[in-house]
């Protein structure tokens, strides 16, 4: 055997931690700090409106004034991440996030009864603000750390712990502090992400330097996005997985549990959902297929546990061990996925292709938590989360019998070594 054949047959040297490089520690702290934020943002938003007296429809208005601008704008934030870096559109969307917050407190600390076009106006802008933040978030990985799997794994544990403390370090400070004291945190959070992404506006990135307007770099990054079958294929699944499992699973599910095993048993089995959120996370870390999106797929399989187990009725304990397991499936797939957008597409257009992604994703959910009721009131709670978990199966087994997709092979360890003279930070 000559010496370029052993050579060939050598393993790839393993790639670094992500710890090791100070670049993804800051953008991990900025991203926990921005989910720490949103998780607590719900809670703090509750129950001001409700204490300004405007009602449950008064938060479905809010809520509302929040989302709608995340569908609307996420497109062009993709554009303007790929024209004046990630970074610099993140920096200034936490900065944004931060006024917003800061104002609904002065605004509650000086008033019980603050008007709710006040409050939509300032959670739009949270909103608009937010669209701007997640198309860079999914193209700054690759740039911040060599082993993207493991990197995105270790966000999607941050964003379980996150999703787990901030609604309760939300609820002490507005039983301790009042409302206004938890959107003074909340604001401080923004600010903290803000900060820590700074060092890394200088970091090198492949910007789009051309002169084309808008609607045309709207049109390369469709281009882009519609030319792997792959990748339009698992947003086309996902879209309608929206429709009929994520849209009725949260609200329906929800209320049924508390019925069935009231308040304090629900917190719990979130609780174990975000529990299963992160083990999913820590096999992300080790698991590393050679078909990512099918591996992906088949653990997702154990999400149709999430609305099957309330649907069913199930003791306490099936149903929290139920939610470990579905919170498991859907963070092993989301780390397969994130990772497998993130080395297969060219850094110049990957945020545009990851606002095509987030918008595909979510702009049905909320038409599916909308019909959800009236679908529960015709046909009956239970019967729609068990058509909820069998939709599950049926769409995770059409994606996987798309060849462009059980095809996808796992990128080639260290593609994406860096090897520009990036500043250390």
């Amino acid at each position: 055997m000559s010496v370029d054949d052993a050579t060939l047959q050598q393993k790839p040297e393993p790639l670094p931690s992500p710890w090791r490089s100070g670049r993804f520690r800051l953008f991990f702290t900025a991203r926990s700090a921005s989910l720490l934020a949103d998780g607590m943002l719900m809670v703090s938003l509750t129950t001001a409106v409700l204490g300004a007296g405007h009602g449950a429809s008064g938060v479905g208005y809010a809520l509302a004034a929040w989302m709608t601008p995340i569908v609307l704008l996420v497109l062009f934030g993709g554009v303007l991440a790929d024209r004046f870096t990630p970074q610099v559109m993140m920096i200034c969307a936490d900065l944004a996030r931060m006024v917003a917050m800061l104002t609904m407190a002065v605004l509650l600390f000086s008033s019980d009864s603050v008007p709710l076009w006040q409050v939509m106006g300032l959670m739009a802008l949270s909103g608009a603000a937010t669209a701007m933040f997640q198309p860079g978030m999914a193209s700054m990985v690759p740039r911040v750390a060599e082993d993207i799997q493991k990197a995105n794994a270790l966000l999607r544990i941050s964003e379980a712990l996150s999703t787990l403390l901030g609604p309760g370090l939300a609820g002490l400070l507005v039983a301790y502090w009042q409302v206004s004291g938890s959107y003074l945190v909340i604001a401080a959070a923004y600010a903290l992400s803000a900060a820590v992404l700074l060092p890394l506006r200088k970091l090198h990135t492949e910007r789009d330097e051309g002169d084309a307007p808008m609607w045309r770099r709207l049109a390369t990054g469709w281009q882009e996005f519609r030319s792997r079958q792959w990748l339009w294929g698992v947003i086309a699944v996902w879209s309608v997985y929206g429709l009929f499992v994520f849209g009725p699973a949260l609200p329906l599910g929800a209320a049924l549990m508390i019925e069935q095993h009231g308040a304090n048993g629900y917190g719990w089995i979130a609780s174990a959902d975000g529990a299963g959120t992160i083990i999913g996370g820590l096999i992300g870390m080790r698991v590393r297929p050679r078909r990512p999106l099918v591996a992906g797929a088949l653990a997702m399989f154990c999400f149709a546990l999430n609305p099957l187990a309330p649907a069913l009725e199930w003791s306490f304990a099936a149903t929290a061990i139920a939610h470990v397991v579905a919170g498991y499936g859907f963070a092993f797939w989301g780390v397969m996925w994130a990772t497998s957008v993130q080395s297969h597409i060219p850094l110049t257009v990957l945020s545009r292709v990851s606002a095509y992604d987030v918008a595909g994703s979510i702009m049905v959910i909320p038409l599916g938590r909308a019909l959800a009721g009236p679908a529960a009131e015709t046909f009956g709670a239970n019967e729609v989360l068990i058509f909820s978990s069998v939709m599950s199966c049926l769409l995770l087994a059409v994606m996987i019998s798309v060849p462009a997709i059980r095809a996808l092979r796992r990128a080639p360890e260290g593609l994406l070594r860096k090897t520009e003279g990036e500043p250390a930070v």
